[in-house]
């Protein structure tokens, strides 16, 4: 038997549970933590010794007391006290709980707690009781309950209003749905298993039956509402997280049983790490005759989501999103993970959010997908979404139903905003058109607010100025290298270096070039990213220049033992640099005598000079450095050529061009 399980039937909560388990020396984990059955009926034992205590406690109490007026029956012809006391009748409203009851009755709710566990009724002072049991508990301490009767005030004498709250009060936040995203590897099924969930056809709307953007759901089950994000990609998830929009509450990592972990899967463990939530695993697939569930789980371990089943403290749930094995458990396990969180919102008020996807149609302009966080979005309300002001002129579920108002944890498509915002910036609801004009205009020259408060990025030579003195220094790294050989090696003389007083974190590593999505991982976490035998591209290194993040290539793993060594003292003396300048793309090659070969080219980007450094890339890997020694535009040699302009490149040593290689010049800086 679960924990959970047991609390149900006891009906208490599972954190109320919980302490009772451990209370009794039992090592539980979590909620779905198991039980065997000699430690279920030792919990059982304790709950009715804690319940008899406490009605020996008020027995004690009731017997030193006096008889109260209620407690003194009618005695007829004056006859002794002794007899039997008349029935007295209450009006009650039900339902009513075990506290409410006991108050009625003038009875400690111990000794009612008692009587239900006599009875096989597991209740707790807030559990709601049904008609019957309330009125058979009643009766045996000679009451008579009786439900109250709704009656309309007269007509003469209407009621006056409730006073309207003080402006001052903040609106009382109240009970929201969990926001939970699923990840995991390329055709795992995270889409397949929203599709069953909603009993939709999701999948069949995509290219090719794969994710092509973010979807943000609203599922009604039996066990509440849940709000699902459908990434098409980790970049995205921490795309909005490094802008400073956490909108999930906890992770789905989606596997295949029958592939195990991939490396879409291990990217979605450390992003997942990286932005601090919970993590709960769903073991897809399990009708396929190669599931391996076992083996799944033992990947899980090595990589530190331990399985309850082997120790630890992750949830793993085993479904199929083709025949529905496992998705109610999956949704039960989704409910009790909100409920350890506590997840509460304001319910009223102005509303507050932020933006999933945006995108510019030809027929309705802007469109934007907000997910409301707090307060109420209604249709006619004036927004500021990102830099753009706008109105609501309607609104959409995630079925393309209109709606008229979204509370907190409700996604919406909404028309009405000038403009395309990017996804992760916020938006916040304004009383007039006016203020939400001067508010888009004093956030157009800076970021949106939640771009404003992403953390400042950090560099090898002063991450230990960036860090504040009360905060615990940590360097973050992200690793690509070459070999799986390289990439252990590099971690593990790295991991050697972290002391007490300054910690080294690698959030992130795996074999091949540095990508876009790392530079995104790495700008989220404040990181650093570590590039060793690897090519980064250009445009990953534009990317990189846009979020700030530094990328470091090596060639000998001593220098960068060496280097992180001395970042971690404050030591590091400053960088040279590789800043690319222009790139092009060869055509063709030439060879001409006294020359050699000369490359034809077309220049996508940038410019190239004439003495130029650089480098010879092909097919992600740097195959030459070099100098130009011969840049030519037809038959006249030039000084200097543009994007989109076709020259022929010559070098000082390296010859053996290919057709779709690449040129790219760089400069070299003191970074």
């Amino acid at each position: 038997m679960r924990v959970y399980e047991l609390a149900k039937q006891a009906g208490l909560s599972s954190k109320e549970l919980l302490e009772v388990v451990r209370g009794l020396g039992i090592e539980v984990k979590s909620h779905s933590s198991s039980l065997t059955p000699e430690q279920a009926e030792a919990v059982k034992a304790q709950l009715g010794r804690a319940a008899e205590k406490g009605a020996a406690v008020d027995e004690a109490d009731v017997s030193e007391k006096k008889p109260s007026v209620s407690e003194t029956a009618a005695v007829e012809d004056g006859g002794p006290a002794a007899e039997a006391p008349a029935r007295k009748e209450v009006t009650v409203k039900f339902p009513i709980t075990v506290r409410q009851l006991a108050a009625v009755l003038k009875e400690k709710p111990n000794i009612l707690i008692k009587s239900l566990l006599e009875d096989g009724i597991f209740a707790s002072l807030n559990q709601f009781l049904d008609e019957p049991t309330a009125i058979a508990l009643a009766a045996e301490r000679g009451f008579d309950l009786r439900p109250q009767v709704e009656r309309p005030a007269p007509d003469l004498q209407p009621e006056a209003p409730p006073p309207p709250p003080p402006r001052e009060k903040a609106p009382e936040a109240r009970p929201r749905s969990p926001v939970v995203t699923l990840m995991g590897h390329i055709d795992h099924g995270k889409t397949s298993i929203l599709d069953s969930v909603r009993r939709s056809r999701i999948t069949a709307k995509e290219a090719g039956g794969i994710t092509q953007h973010i979807g943000a759901y609203q599922v009604s089950t039996r066990h509440g509402k849940v709000v699902f994000l459908d990434t098409p990609g980790h970049e995205a998830f921490t795309t909005m997280r490094s802008r400073g929009a956490r909108v999930t509450d906890f992770v789905i990592l989606v596997v295949a049983a029958d592939e195990g972990l991939m490396p879409q899967t291990l990217e979605a463990i450390d992003h997942a790490r990286a932005a601090g939530v919970p993590v709960l695993v769903a073991i897809n697939k399990m009708d396929k005759a190669a599931a391996a569930p076992d083996r799944v789980r033992r990947q899980l371990a090595e990589k530190g989501l331990v399985p309850e089943s082997l120790g630890g403290e992750t949830v793993c749930c085993e479904v199929s999103a083709q025949t529905k094995q496992g998705l109610e458990e999956l949704l039960e396990m989704i409910s009790l993970q909100a409920e350890l969180l506590e997840l509460k919102a304001p319910a009223e008020g102005e509303a507050r959010g932020a933006v999933i996807e945006a995108r510019l149609t030809s027929e309705r302009g802007p469109v934007a997908t907000l997910l409301v966080q707090s307060g109420r979005l209604r249709r006619g309300d004036y927004l500021v979404c990102g830099e753009f002001p706008g109105k609501v002129k309607a609104m959409f579920d995630d079925r393309g139903k209109a709606v008229a108002e979204a509370g907190p944890s409700t996604p919406v498509e909404v028309l009405g905003i000038q403009g395309v915002p990017r996804a992760g910036s916020s938006f916040w609801a304004v009383a007039t058109e006016a203020e939400a004009r001067r508010a888009a205009e004093e956030k157009k020259p800076s970021p949106a607010p939640v771009e404003a408060a992403a953390a400042p990025q950090v560099s090898l030579e002063d991450f230990l100025e960036k860090l504040s003195e009360e905060e615990k220094k940590e360097l973050r790294l992200v690793v690509k290298a070459d070999v799986q050989g390289s990439l252990e090696a590099v971690s593990q003389s790295l991991e050697r270096l972290a002391d007490r007083e300054v910690g080294l974190n690698i959030i992130h590593s795996g074999v091949g070039a540095v990508t876009e999505s790392d530079v995104m991982l790495a700008s989220a976490s404040r990181a650093v990213v570590i590039a060793f035998n690897v090519s980064v591209p250009s445009q990953v290194s534009a990317q990189a220049r846009k979020e700030g993040v530094e990328i470091r290539e090596y060639k000998i793993i001593y220098q960068v033992v060496e280097d992180i060594d001395k970042a971690l003292k404050g030591m590091l003396e400053p960088v040279v640099v590789e800043v690319s300048t222009g790139r092009a793309v060869v055509k063709e090659t030439f060879k001409i005598s006294r020359r050699g070969v000369i490359a034809g080219c077309l220049l996508e980007q940038g410019k190239i000079r004439d003495g130029s450094l650089v480098k010879v890339v092909r097919e992600g890997e740097t195959v030459a450095r070099d100098k130009i020694v011969s840049l030519r535009r037809f038959k006249d040699a030039v000084r200097e050529v543009s994007a989109g302009q076709e020259c022929g490149i010559g070098l000082a040593n390296f010859h053996g061009f290919s057709p779709g290689d690449v040129i790219e010049a760089f400069e070299t800086r003191e970074g």
